[in-house]
């Protein structure tokens, strides 16, 4: 049986010509017989995708020759089946709404902390200058149900719109600490921590490349249950195979 290579990837970039960038990457998808959604936005690209790998790198190869692609950092997993049943590329506002035209990551990244590290962090319960560790599930309730890391705050979010208004309510939570936030794929994580800076909470750091890039890095160290993710898989394990739903 042909294993499926599924691949994750966004980068906030200034885009233009949206229409045009949709149809070629519709017609370079369909030509590589690959199936899932492609996200185009004027703050930039959101991908899930699935197919051979061989059709996957053909498909990379080509996406990246383009200067605003040129760096795409991709995460990757495998499974038996497509998880998808069509191959979709839209047209969006923001690669993820949160209402607040201003929290652009192009213009400069909230600092990040790697797998390896945020592992470390996670295992001796504080950040290099000695600082308690809170982290941050900046998703919606039912993605933290279906698994999350041990000890993770989280505000029992309905919709990421409703982030910055947690944030401000629970601001004097965070005072003192080193926040981890996180979220599936990297995109929340990183609006998240920029927002938090903008308001004044202070030591806040984006786990890069979110719980996918953790998994893949660490094997899920200190995160218990599993990673709801936006396909017909529905859950991945710290191994990043699929699991059913509890």
């Amino acid at each position: 049986m042909i294993q499926i290579t599924n691949i994750a990837a966004y980068k906030f970039v200034s885009l233009d010509n949206l229409e045009e960038r949709r149809l070629a990457l519709l017609a370079q998808a369909q030509v590589n017989a690959l199936k899932g959604t492609v996200l185009l936005t004027p703050e930039g690209i959101n991908l899930f995708l699935a197919g051979t790998k061989e059709h996957i790198d053909v498909f990379l190869d080509w996406l990246r020759a383009d200067p605003a692609f040129v760096d795409l950092e991709v995460k990757f997993s495998l499974s038996q089946d497509v998880p998808f049943k069509k191959m979709l590329v839209k047209i969006k506002r923001e690669i993820i709404r949160m209402n607040h035209p201003t929290i652009r990551p192009e213009a400069g990244r909230a600092p990040a902390v790697d797998a390896q590290t945020a592992a470390r962090w996670i295992t001796e319960g504080h950040d290099d200058a000695g600082r308690p560790i809170v982290l941050l599930d900046t998703r919606n309730d039912f993605e933290v149900d279906a698994g999350t890391f041990v000890g993770a705050m989280h505000w029992n979010l309905t919709k990421f719109t409703e982030f910055p208004q947690a944030v401000l309510d629970h601001k004097d939570e965070l005072a003192g600490k080193t926040i981890i936030s996180f979220c599936t794929g990297g995109i929340r994580c990183e609006k998240a921590a920029i927002f938090m800076g903008e308001v004044g909470v202070e030591n806040v750091y984006q786990l890069d490349g979110g719980i996918l890039k953790y998994f893949e890095e660490t094997g899920g160290v200190g995160y218990q249950g599993n990673c709801f993710v936006f396909d017909e898989r529905r859950t991945l394990d710290p191994a990043l195979q699929p699991q059913p739903l509890a």
